[in-house]
């Protein structure tokens, strides 16, 4: 039987076990609406649970931008781009366009193995792994629809270099889905063993983020160059 569906909070398995990048932050844009950010690998996106995990990606943009408001999240070993609202106007609605499925992203990631098909979907349902959470599982009994777009760029020397376009935004969706194919993640703690799992961060970035701007709705399209 599956887990019954719980509300997925971030957390770190080990608080010692949390040492965050300290580099400066890349901010990618700002104006009076929404700023977006590079966020690095390692870095939680909002506080986890106790003094030490106090540390995370809205906090240093309120070192900057006080009035920062979070939209949305992003793993911790997942790095890019991410937007913010200045405004209690754009954040209700830039929290609408996620709602309604009104934004894109493009992930990359280098994954396990070289895939022979060269584009594909995922629509494998997902929902929490109650039992070793934070990880999720695959459930078709109580999982929440999930949608993974996929588009090979490059295979090589055991690997490929993929392009991922998620139609749905579940915890740790592009990890399972890929692992589902026979492909994990290369650097995934989580879901990666062996081999795979020996590198040195999850090799997964959100590469572009478009939205429609709060102030009038005009589509606009950032991007943050993978670091892999």
């Amino acid at each position: 039987m599956c887990a019954l569906d719980q509300p997925f909070l971030a957390t770190v398995s080990m608080s010692s076990d949390y040492n965050p990048p300290s580099d400066p932050l890349e901010f990618l844009h700002d104006d009076h609406q929404v700023v977006l950010v590079n966020k690095p690998s390692g870095l939680l996106s909002v506080p986890g649970k106790g003094p030490l995990l106090t540390d995370c990606l809205l906090a240093r943009v309120q070192a900057v931008y006080p009035q920062a408001l979070l939209v949305h999240r992003l793993d911790r070993d997942t790095s890019g781009v991410m937007i913010f609202a200045l405004t209690p106007h754009a954040q209700r609605h830039l929290g609408l366009q996620f709602e309604k499925r009104q934004t894109k992203k493009t992930y990359l990631a280098r994954v396990w193995g070289e895939m022979t098909e060269k584009t594909g979907t995922v629509d494998l349902p997902i929902v929490v792994d109650w039992e070793n959470r934070p990880k999720q599982k695959i459930c078709h009994e109580t999982g929440r629809q999930a949608i993974t777009d996929w588009r090979v760029l490059r295979t090589g020397h055991g690997e490929t270099r993929v392009r991922l376009m998620p139609k749905t935004g579940r915890s740790h969706q592009l990890r399972l889905h890929m692992l589902a194919l026979g492909h994990p993640i290369l650097g995934d703690p989580f879901y990666a063993e062996g081999p795979a799992g020996d590198y040195p961060r999850l090799m997964l970035h959100s590469e572009t983020f478009q939205f429609r701007h709060p102030d009038g709705g005009q589509g606009t399209r950032i991007t943050a160059k993978a670091p892999f």
